[in-house]
């Protein structure tokens, strides 16, 4: 027996020899490094607090309450925002400008039903 990986496309299977699949593994911290460099600490502090908190407030986030949570002018969290949201999908806004997905969790309705066990309840991005 080979040591391979199943990976499902469509209605196709396809198996994946471990010389390849190992070969993705190690590039992925440098993969992962790359993707993240943009980030500041602020960047890393204001993820934090909306995938900390959608759950707790149990509806989007807005940037003015982000702002005022975190101590930072809204000038800097906006701009924040718009990193996330376009450099790597950490986030998606509604078309009120705020936070409504902060992966893995969203206050819009998904198939995927969250439950804490602090007893909030949300839904998986």
């Amino acid at each position: 027996m080979t040591d391979s990986i199943l990976l499902g496309r469509g209605k196709e299977i396809h198996s994946i020899p471990e010389t390849v699949w190992r070969g993705h593994l190690e590039q992925a911290p440098e993969h992962s490094r790359k993707r993240l460099n943009f980030m500041t600490e602020d960047h890393h502090r204001v993820r934090y607090f909306v995938v900390r908190e959608l759950p707790r407030y149990g509806r989007p986030i807005a940037p003015d309450l982000i702002s005022q949570e975190l101590a930072l002018a809204e000038n800097i969290v906006a701009g924040i925002l718009d990193e996330l949201e376009e450099n790597l999908v950490f986030l998606v806004r509604n078309k009120e400008g705020e936070v409504a997905w902060a992966f893995p969790v969203t206050t819009d309705a998904t198939a995927h039903e969250i439950s804490f066990s602090s007893g909030e309840r949300l839904y998986g991005a």
